[in-house]
């Protein structure tokens, strides 16, 4: 089993459907091809605890090293892609972080 060494957590709340869905069409082969997997996402997050509770969609997706995570992020048709997310949403954060090595 390939263990993920960086997760992306994602948070945004769509305003555009449409225009969301032009970006969700091109994610999947963009981030293959970084060596990313999909984790999972929830429209409707349960807050526990804390002053800043997650507002809308969360995503999950992971990679197997920094340079591939970074890699996806900065790849040029990405860039141009994540336009449509940027239109089709309020995006609140993309945020990496690290996986321990157990």
């Amino acid at each position: 089993m390939n263990e993920l060494e960086i997760i992306a957590v994602a948070n945004l709340e769509v305003t555009d459907a449409d225009e969301y869905r032009k970006y969700e069409k091109g994610f999947f082969p963009i981030l293959k091809k970084h060596n990313g997997s999909f984790i999972t996402f929830d429209d409707f997050p349960v807050h526990k605890e804390g002053d800043i509770p997650l507002i809308g969609r969360v995503i999950l997706f992971g990679f197997k090293s920094e340079e591939d995570a970074n890699n996806w992020f900065e790849d040029p048709e990405y860039q141009q892609l994540s336009e449509h997310r940027r239109n089709g949403t309020l995006t609140h954060s993309i945020t990496f972080t690290k996986v321990l090595k157990r």
